[in-house]
């Protein structure tokens, strides 16, 4: 698999904030704008970090029930050679397909350490994390729908599946952004431009506040602003 953007081009997308991302990416109306992002049943655990980038490394998980038989996909080379095929830097995607999902947690402080190892700056579930305090000292971001206290019978089922995450379809090697807001999937054939769309949209919001907040605001002057917007 391809790295599909340059070192830079990724670092210039990391210094956005999701929704200048998100911003960006309706100008071009490649979707509908209801889509390409998680909803709020996927919160990020740690908002003090910094925006992450990365292409997405996918898997499917249980915990709920024991298994049948065999051993889970934690314990196999297969499930790090999944991870490892994908570009760096990789989010590890992973959809709890339990109902209701998050009863037990996939991802601890050891596991947190063995992806950042692989080159995983962060990790998105519509399931559970534990041990978040000793994740939050390794600075690796996560996003998920709760927090338990146990494995319970967390194990792999499949990797490289096309997973549904907070209403957000990911498929291996997506391009995601994520910051304290969300995750949003970032179309790759507009993600070089993204960053100076971002830049033109900023200057425009900032000239409708600096009017806001200027002592000679008036309501015939902002709309005179806003219709010169382009």
């Amino acid at each position: 698999m391809e790295e599909y953007l340059s070192r830079e081009e990724l670092e210039a997308l990391q210094r956005l904030d999701t929704c200048a991302v998100e911003d960006a990416i309706e100008s071009f109306d490649l979707r509908a704008r209801n889509t390409g992002f998680t909803n709020a049943e996927v919160r990020c655990v740690f908002d003090e970090l910094p925006p992450v980038v990365g292409f997405a490394a996918t898997a499917r998980m249980r915990s709920g029930e024991r298994p049948m038989s065999g051993r889970s996909y934690s314990d196999r080379s297969e499930w790090w050679k999944s991870v490892l095929s994908i570009p760096k830097p990789r989010i590890v995607v992973m959809e709890d397909l339990d109902d209701p999902p998050g009863v037990g947690a996939f991802l601890g402080d050891v596991h947190a350490a063995m992806l950042k190892a692989l080159g995983c700056v962060a990790f998105v579930t519509n399931g559970a994390v534990r041990e978040v305090d000793a994740i939050r000292e390794l600075r690796f971001q996560v996003y998920a729908r709760n927090r338990a206290l146990s494995h319970a019978y967390a194990r792999i089922i499949d990797v490289g599946s096309p997973v549904m995450i907070g209403g957000l379809e990911v498929h291996p090697g997506d391009l995601l952004h994520g910051d304290a807001h969300g995750v949003v999937a970032v179309p790759r054939q507009v993600a070089p431009a993204i960053p100076r769309v971002a830049a033109e949209l900023a200057a425009r919001d900032r000239r409708v506040v600096s009017l806001c907040q200027s002592p000679d605001f008036t309501v015939e002057k902002l709309r005179a602003t806003l219709k010169e917007l382009p």
